[in-house]
Protein backbone atom coordinates (compact mmCIF):
# COMPACT_ATOMS: atom_id res chain seq x y z
CA UNK A 1 0.00 0.00 0.00
CA UNK A 2 1.01 3.59 -1.24
CA UNK A 3 0.39 6.61 1.33
CA UNK A 4 -2.43 7.69 -1.66
CA UNK A 5 -4.06 3.96 -1.42
CA UNK A 6 -4.09 4.58 2.83
CA UNK A 7 -5.49 7.70 2.66
CA UNK A 8 -8.13 6.60 0.28
CA UNK A 9 -9.18 3.47 2.66
CA UNK A 10 -9.35 5.49 5.50
CA UNK A 11 -11.90 7.86 4.14
CA UNK A 12 -13.85 5.53 2.88
CA UNK A 13 -14.05 3.23 5.98
CA UNK A 14 -15.13 6.09 8.17
CA UNK A 15 -16.97 8.23 5.48
CA UNK A 16 -18.53 5.12 2.77
CA UNK A 17 -22.23 5.89 2.23
CA UNK A 18 -24.90 2.71 2.56
CA UNK A 19 -25.84 1.30 0.06
CA UNK A 20 -28.05 -2.35 -0.56
CA UNK A 21 -25.25 -3.95 -2.03
CA UNK A 22 -22.67 -2.72 0.04
CA UNK A 23 -20.62 -4.91 1.93
CA UNK A 24 -23.08 -8.00 0.32
CA UNK A 25 -20.85 -11.23 -0.41
CA UNK A 26 -22.76 -12.66 -3.21
CA UNK A 27 -21.21 -11.89 -6.39
CA UNK A 28 -24.06 -11.85 -8.84
CA UNK A 29 -25.69 -9.29 -6.19
CA UNK A 30 -22.57 -7.02 -6.54
CA UNK A 31 -22.38 -7.49 -10.36
CA UNK A 32 -26.12 -6.52 -10.76
CA UNK A 33 -25.29 -3.17 -9.29
CA UNK A 34 -22.42 -2.59 -10.85
CA UNK A 35 -24.51 -2.95 -14.54
CA UNK A 36 -27.53 -0.76 -13.15
CA UNK A 37 -25.04 1.88 -11.91
CA UNK A 38 -23.36 2.39 -15.25
CA UNK A 39 -24.84 5.88 -16.46
CA UNK A 40 -27.40 5.55 -13.30
CA UNK A 41 -27.29 7.55 -10.45
CA UNK A 42 -27.63 5.49 -7.03
CA UNK A 43 -31.12 7.15 -5.57
CA UNK A 44 -32.16 5.65 -8.97
CA UNK A 45 -30.70 2.36 -8.96
CA UNK A 46 -31.48 1.25 -5.76
CA UNK A 47 -35.41 0.55 -6.23
CA UNK A 48 -34.84 -1.18 -9.34
CA UNK A 49 -32.05 -3.11 -7.50
CA UNK A 50 -34.17 -4.05 -4.57
CA UNK A 51 -37.19 -5.27 -7.10
CA UNK A 52 -34.50 -7.07 -8.93
CA UNK A 53 -33.39 -8.97 -6.60
CA UNK A 54 -36.98 -9.82 -4.89
CA UNK A 55 -38.11 -11.47 -8.34
CA UNK A 56 -34.36 -12.83 -9.45
CA UNK A 57 -32.48 -13.76 -6.25
CA UNK A 58 -30.05 -15.93 -8.40
CA UNK A 59 -28.21 -16.31 -10.99
CA UNK A 60 -30.60 -19.25 -12.28
CA UNK A 61 -33.67 -17.26 -11.71
CA UNK A 62 -32.52 -14.27 -14.43
CA UNK A 63 -31.16 -17.29 -16.68
CA UNK A 64 -34.49 -18.62 -16.62
CA UNK A 65 -36.47 -15.38 -17.07
CA UNK A 66 -37.99 -14.17 -20.13
CA UNK A 67 -36.55 -11.07 -21.98
CA UNK A 68 -40.06 -9.53 -21.41
CA UNK A 69 -40.15 -10.19 -17.44
CA UNK A 70 -36.00 -8.36 -17.10
CA UNK A 71 -37.23 -5.36 -19.60
CA UNK A 72 -40.45 -4.85 -17.43
CA UNK A 73 -37.96 -5.26 -14.06
CA UNK A 74 -35.33 -2.82 -15.78
CA UNK A 75 -38.43 -0.33 -17.31
CA UNK A 76 -37.50 2.78 -16.85
CA UNK A 77 -33.63 2.73 -15.92
CA UNK A 78 -32.68 3.48 -19.85
CA UNK A 79 -30.02 1.79 -21.62
CA UNK A 80 -32.35 -1.52 -21.85
CA UNK A 81 -29.08 -3.18 -23.53
CA UNK A 82 -27.66 -4.18 -20.07
CA UNK A 83 -30.77 -5.60 -18.84
CA UNK A 84 -30.58 -8.07 -22.16
CA UNK A 85 -27.04 -8.97 -21.87
CA UNK A 86 -26.51 -9.74 -18.15
CA UNK A 87 -29.90 -12.08 -18.81
CA UNK A 88 -27.37 -13.64 -21.24
CA UNK A 89 -24.75 -13.55 -19.27
CA UNK A 90 -26.39 -15.54 -16.36
CA UNK A 91 -27.34 -17.68 -18.93
CA UNK A 92 -23.67 -18.11 -20.28
CA UNK A 93 -22.96 -18.77 -15.92
CA UNK A 94 -25.33 -21.48 -16.09
CA UNK A 95 -24.93 -23.21 -18.86
CA UNK A 96 -20.81 -23.18 -18.18
CA UNK A 97 -19.76 -22.13 -14.81
CA UNK A 98 -22.95 -24.40 -12.70
CA UNK A 99 -24.31 -21.14 -12.00
CA UNK A 100 -21.14 -19.92 -10.56
CA UNK A 101 -20.34 -15.89 -11.23
CA UNK A 102 -16.34 -17.04 -12.48
CA UNK A 103 -13.62 -15.54 -9.86
CA UNK A 104 -11.44 -15.81 -13.10
CA UNK A 105 -11.01 -12.19 -14.57
CA UNK A 106 -10.26 -13.39 -18.24
CA UNK A 107 -13.22 -15.96 -18.08
CA UNK A 108 -15.73 -13.47 -16.37
CA UNK A 109 -14.90 -10.93 -19.38
CA UNK A 110 -16.23 -13.35 -21.62
CA UNK A 111 -19.31 -12.86 -20.57
CA UNK A 112 -21.91 -11.11 -22.82
CA UNK A 113 -22.02 -7.31 -21.73
CA UNK A 114 -19.13 -7.30 -19.91
CA UNK A 115 -16.05 -5.11 -20.48
CA UNK A 116 -13.26 -3.78 -18.95
CA UNK A 117 -14.75 -1.51 -16.11
CA UNK A 118 -17.54 -4.41 -15.17
CA UNK A 119 -14.76 -7.23 -14.88
CA UNK A 120 -12.42 -4.93 -12.93
CA UNK A 121 -15.59 -3.87 -10.23
CA UNK A 122 -17.13 -7.03 -9.85
CA UNK A 123 -13.58 -8.92 -9.61
CA UNK A 124 -11.97 -6.64 -7.17
CA UNK A 125 -15.47 -5.82 -5.09
CA UNK A 126 -16.03 -9.70 -5.02
CA UNK A 127 -12.99 -11.71 -4.87
CA UNK A 128 -9.89 -9.37 -4.40
CA UNK A 129 -8.53 -8.44 -7.27
CA UNK A 130 -6.33 -5.64 -7.43
CA UNK A 131 -8.08 -4.55 -10.97
CA UNK A 132 -8.48 -0.14 -10.87
CA UNK A 133 -11.90 0.71 -12.00
CA UNK A 134 -11.69 3.40 -14.60
CA UNK A 135 -15.39 5.35 -15.02
CA UNK A 136 -15.81 9.10 -16.00
CA UNK A 137 -16.04 10.02 -12.35
CA UNK A 138 -12.59 8.31 -11.73
CA UNK A 139 -10.97 9.86 -14.28
CA UNK A 140 -12.14 13.27 -13.22
CA UNK A 141 -10.11 12.66 -9.53
CA UNK A 142 -7.17 11.67 -11.72
CA UNK A 143 -7.31 14.61 -14.12
CA UNK A 144 -6.71 16.50 -11.26
CA UNK A 145 -4.69 14.76 -8.98
CA UNK A 146 -2.05 14.91 -12.22
CA UNK A 147 -3.00 18.03 -14.06
CA UNK A 148 -3.48 15.92 -17.44
CA UNK A 149 -3.22 18.52 -20.19
CA UNK A 150 -5.99 16.78 -22.35
CA UNK A 151 -9.37 15.16 -22.04
CA UNK A 152 -8.92 12.35 -20.16
CA UNK A 153 -9.91 9.99 -22.76
CA UNK A 154 -6.22 10.55 -23.96
CA UNK A 155 -4.53 10.09 -20.65
CA UNK A 156 -5.76 6.33 -20.42
CA UNK A 157 -2.16 4.88 -20.18
CA UNK A 158 -1.30 7.18 -18.06
CA UNK A 159 -4.55 7.08 -15.58
CA UNK A 160 -4.15 3.32 -15.40
CA UNK A 161 -0.40 3.54 -14.73
CA UNK A 162 -1.31 5.77 -11.95
CA UNK A 163 -4.16 3.34 -10.27
CA UNK A 164 -2.23 0.50 -10.88
CA UNK A 165 0.40 1.64 -8.68
CA UNK A 166 -1.99 2.66 -5.91
CA UNK A 167 -4.36 0.08 -5.74
CA UNK A 168 -2.41 -3.00 -4.02
CA UNK A 169 -3.49 -6.06 -2.70
CA UNK A 170 -5.12 -4.96 -0.01
CA UNK A 171 -8.64 -4.12 -0.20
CA UNK A 172 -9.14 -3.20 -4.16
CA UNK A 173 -12.55 -3.37 -3.76
CA UNK A 174 -12.45 -0.86 -0.92
CA UNK A 175 -10.08 1.23 -3.00
CA UNK A 176 -11.91 1.24 -5.98
CA UNK A 177 -15.69 1.93 -4.26
CA UNK A 178 -13.67 5.02 -2.34
CA UNK A 179 -12.25 6.67 -5.33
CA UNK A 180 -15.85 6.63 -6.80
CA UNK A 181 -17.54 7.73 -3.58
CA UNK A 182 -14.73 10.55 -3.29
CA UNK A 183 -15.72 11.74 -6.87
CA UNK A 184 -19.03 11.57 -6.02
CA UNK A 185 -19.06 13.45 -2.55
CA UNK A 186 -16.28 15.20 -2.68
CA UNK A 187 -14.37 15.57 -6.15
CA UNK A 188 -17.24 16.83 -7.47
CA UNK A 189 -17.66 17.85 -11.62
CA UNK A 190 -18.88 21.74 -10.51
CA UNK A 191 -17.42 22.64 -7.22
CA UNK A 192 -15.15 20.30 -5.54
CA UNK A 193 -14.74 20.33 -1.37
CA UNK A 194 -10.84 20.47 -2.11
CA UNK A 195 -10.75 21.39 1.92
CA UNK A 196 -12.39 17.74 2.86
CA UNK A 197 -10.47 15.85 0.84
CA UNK A 198 -8.46 13.35 2.19
CA UNK A 199 -5.60 13.12 -0.95
CA UNK A 200 -5.72 17.23 -1.58
CA UNK A 201 -2.23 17.20 -0.52
CA UNK A 202 -1.55 14.74 -3.69
CA UNK A 203 -3.27 16.80 -5.98
CA UNK A 204 -1.65 18.72 -8.79
CA UNK A 205 -4.24 21.44 -9.94
CA UNK A 206 -5.29 22.10 -5.98
CA UNK A 207 -1.28 22.64 -5.30
CA UNK A 208 -1.67 25.25 -7.97
CA UNK A 209 -5.11 26.78 -7.60
CA UNK A 210 -6.03 25.41 -10.89
CA UNK A 211 -8.93 23.05 -10.06
CA UNK A 212 -11.17 24.97 -12.50
CA UNK A 213 -9.44 23.48 -14.99
CA UNK A 214 -9.57 20.01 -14.94
CA UNK A 215 -10.74 17.53 -16.48
CA UNK A 216 -10.08 19.50 -19.84
CA UNK A 217 -13.40 19.00 -21.56
CA UNK A 218 -13.97 17.61 -25.04
CA UNK A 219 -15.82 19.49 -27.70
CA UNK A 220 -19.71 18.67 -27.55
CA UNK A 221 -21.20 17.43 -30.08
CA UNK A 222 -24.88 19.07 -31.69
CA UNK A 223 -27.70 16.32 -30.77
CA UNK A 224 -29.56 15.60 -33.87
CA UNK A 225 -33.25 15.99 -33.27
CA UNK A 226 -35.85 13.36 -35.25
CA UNK A 227 -39.50 14.28 -35.28
CA UNK A 228 -41.69 10.87 -35.15
CA UNK A 229 -45.45 9.33 -35.13
CA UNK A 230 -47.14 6.63 -33.38
CA UNK A 231 -50.49 5.42 -34.07
CA UNK A 232 -52.53 3.98 -30.93
CA UNK A 233 -54.37 1.61 -33.20
CA UNK A 234 -57.69 -0.18 -32.35
CA UNK A 235 -59.47 -3.16 -33.45
CA UNK A 236 -62.81 -2.81 -31.62
CA UNK A 237 -61.56 -2.49 -28.17
CA UNK A 238 -58.42 -4.23 -28.23
CA UNK A 239 -54.54 -1.65 -29.49
CA UNK A 240 -52.20 -3.34 -31.82
CA UNK A 241 -48.80 -3.05 -30.03
CA UNK A 242 -45.11 -4.23 -31.64
CA UNK A 243 -41.63 -5.10 -30.01
CA UNK A 244 -38.83 -3.66 -31.36
CA UNK A 245 -36.10 -5.91 -32.32
CA UNK A 246 -33.66 -6.83 -29.59
CA UNK A 247 -30.60 -5.78 -31.62
CA UNK A 248 -31.53 -2.00 -31.75
CA UNK A 249 -32.30 1.09 -29.85
CA UNK A 250 -34.75 0.47 -26.96
CA UNK A 251 -34.18 -3.35 -28.17
CA UNK A 252 -37.41 -6.35 -26.93
CA UNK A 253 -39.52 -3.27 -25.46
CA UNK A 254 -42.91 -2.79 -26.33
CA UNK A 255 -44.16 0.13 -28.57
CA UNK A 256 -46.86 1.83 -30.50
CA UNK A 257 -46.38 1.41 -34.37
CA UNK A 258 -44.79 4.41 -36.01
CA UNK A 259 -41.82 5.50 -36.83
CA UNK A 260 -39.10 9.01 -38.21
CA UNK A 261 -41.18 11.43 -40.49
CA UNK A 262 -39.61 11.46 -43.68
CA UNK A 263 -38.95 14.98 -45.66
CA UNK A 264 -42.31 16.31 -46.98
CA UNK A 265 -44.32 14.03 -44.90
CA UNK A 266 -46.84 14.65 -42.73
CA UNK A 267 -47.51 12.48 -39.54
CA UNK A 268 -50.36 11.03 -40.26
CA UNK A 269 -48.95 9.86 -43.75
CA UNK A 270 -45.92 8.59 -41.87
CA UNK A 271 -47.77 5.90 -39.76
CA UNK A 272 -49.70 4.70 -42.37
CA UNK A 273 -46.52 4.22 -44.10
CA UNK A 274 -44.50 2.78 -41.40
CA UNK A 275 -47.37 0.14 -40.69
CA UNK A 276 -47.81 -1.39 -43.46
CA UNK A 277 -43.61 -1.43 -43.94
CA UNK A 278 -43.30 -2.94 -39.98
CA UNK A 279 -46.41 -4.86 -39.94
CA UNK A 280 -47.92 -5.18 -43.11
CA UNK A 281 -51.37 -3.52 -42.41
CA UNK A 282 -53.69 -0.51 -43.20
CA UNK A 283 -54.95 2.18 -41.20
CA UNK A 284 -57.36 5.07 -40.79
CA UNK A 285 -55.53 7.41 -39.00
CA UNK A 286 -58.02 9.38 -36.67
CA UNK A 287 -57.99 12.27 -33.68
CA UNK A 288 -54.32 13.55 -32.97
CA UNK A 289 -53.61 12.70 -29.30
CA UNK A 290 -50.51 15.11 -28.28
CA UNK A 291 -47.13 15.77 -28.88
CA UNK A 292 -44.14 14.54 -26.80
CA UNK A 293 -40.84 15.81 -26.28
CA UNK A 294 -38.37 13.51 -24.89
CA UNK A 295 -34.49 13.71 -24.92
CA UNK A 296 -32.32 10.77 -25.07
CA UNK A 297 -28.61 10.41 -24.16
CA UNK A 298 -27.22 10.96 -28.32
CA UNK A 299 -30.64 12.28 -30.07
CA UNK A 300 -33.87 13.78 -29.18
CA UNK A 301 -37.42 13.60 -30.94
CA UNK A 302 -41.02 15.16 -30.85
CA UNK A 303 -43.20 12.70 -30.97
CA UNK A 304 -46.78 13.05 -32.41
CA UNK A 305 -49.34 10.88 -31.78
CA UNK A 306 -53.17 10.00 -32.81
CA UNK A 307 -55.53 7.09 -32.56
CA UNK A 308 -55.82 4.93 -35.38
CA UNK A 309 -58.51 2.46 -36.61
CA UNK A 310 -57.42 -1.00 -37.99
CA UNK A 311 -58.92 -1.55 -41.56
CA UNK A 312 -57.14 -4.54 -43.32
CA UNK A 313 -54.09 -7.33 -43.58
CA UNK A 314 -52.72 -9.56 -41.21
CA UNK A 315 -50.18 -8.23 -39.21
CA UNK A 316 -46.68 -9.49 -39.45
CA UNK A 317 -43.65 -9.32 -37.54
CA UNK A 318 -41.82 -7.59 -40.44
CA UNK A 319 -39.94 -4.60 -39.16
CA UNK A 320 -40.38 -5.60 -35.73
CA UNK A 321 -39.96 -9.08 -33.61
CA UNK A 322 -43.76 -9.52 -32.40
CA UNK A 323 -46.75 -8.37 -32.55
CA UNK A 324 -50.08 -8.54 -29.89
CA UNK A 325 -53.28 -6.92 -29.81
CA UNK A 326 -54.03 -6.37 -25.55
CA UNK A 327 -56.80 -4.48 -23.64
CA UNK A 328 -55.63 -0.90 -22.60
CA UNK A 329 -55.26 -2.19 -19.07
CA UNK A 330 -52.31 -4.57 -19.87
CA UNK A 331 -50.17 -1.92 -21.10
CA UNK A 332 -48.97 -1.35 -17.67
CA UNK A 333 -47.90 -5.41 -17.79
CA UNK A 334 -45.62 -4.90 -20.80
CA UNK A 335 -42.03 -2.48 -20.90
CA UNK A 336 -42.01 0.27 -23.24
CA UNK A 337 -40.11 3.06 -23.99
CA UNK A 338 -40.36 6.54 -21.72
CA UNK A 339 -41.87 8.12 -24.82
CA UNK A 340 -44.84 6.24 -25.15
CA UNK A 341 -45.38 6.01 -21.29
CA UNK A 342 -46.14 9.80 -21.76
CA UNK A 343 -49.07 9.44 -23.65
CA UNK A 344 -50.89 6.21 -21.63
CA UNK A 345 -53.25 8.98 -19.82
CA UNK A 346 -54.21 9.85 -22.99
CA UNK A 347 -55.73 6.46 -23.94
CA UNK A 348 -59.32 5.74 -22.82
CA UNK A 349 -60.66 2.07 -21.76
CA UNK A 350 -62.54 1.75 -24.65
CA UNK A 351 -62.20 2.56 -28.50
CA UNK A 352 -62.68 6.26 -29.13
CA UNK A 353 -64.30 4.83 -32.64
CA UNK A 354 -66.80 3.19 -30.96
CA UNK A 355 -68.48 5.89 -29.65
Amino acid sequence: MTDFSTAILNWYNHEKTSMPWRDEPDPYRIWLSEVMLQQTQIQTVIPYYLKWIKTLPTVKDTAESSEDVVLKLWEGLGYYARARNFRLACQMITENFDGIVPSDPIQFKQLKGVGDYITAAVQSIAFGHPLPVIDGNVRRITSRLLSLPHPPDQHNEEIMDFLTLHIGDTQPGDFNQGMMDLARDVCKPKVPLCTQCPVSCYCSAFSDQTIHRYPVKKEKKIRPHFRVAVGVIWKDSHILVSKRKSNGLLGGLWEFPGGKIQNGESSPECIQRETLEELGIHVTVGDFIKTIQHAYTHFSISMDSYHCRFQTGEPKSIGCSDWMWIKRDELVSLAFPKANHKIFDKIPEVSPFEN
